[in-house]
């Protein structure tokens, strides 16, 4: 089976498959929202160092901050996803 990856930025790929979601940063003003990022750092899911991004990619095992915005990165999911689609 083929594993489609995504490019988040800085140099930093993820299996598309193990994308939870992926959230524009403003997100982070809801409190739920950063009640979340507050347990992920605690329990050591957040990706140190990279939290000044333009959007969030929650993963099954990790928590990216991306210098792309989330439209950008959910039109690459989807395009990535139309290649994975197709048969050849």
């Amino acid at each position: 089976m083929n594993h489609l990856f995504l490019h988040i930025g800085k140099n930093t790929v993820v299996r598309t498959k193990d994308i939870i979601m992926i959230l524009d940063r403003a997100c982070t003003e809801s409190r739920d929202t950063s009640d979340f990022l507050q347990v992920a750092r605690e329990e050591g899911f957040v990706i140190t160092g990279e939290e000044a991004g333009k959007s969030i990619i929650v993963t099954d095992k990790k928590v990216y901050f991306s210098p792309i915005s989330s439209i950008t990165l959910l039109k690459r999911a989807n395009f990535i996803k139309g290649i994975g689609e197709q048969s050849f």
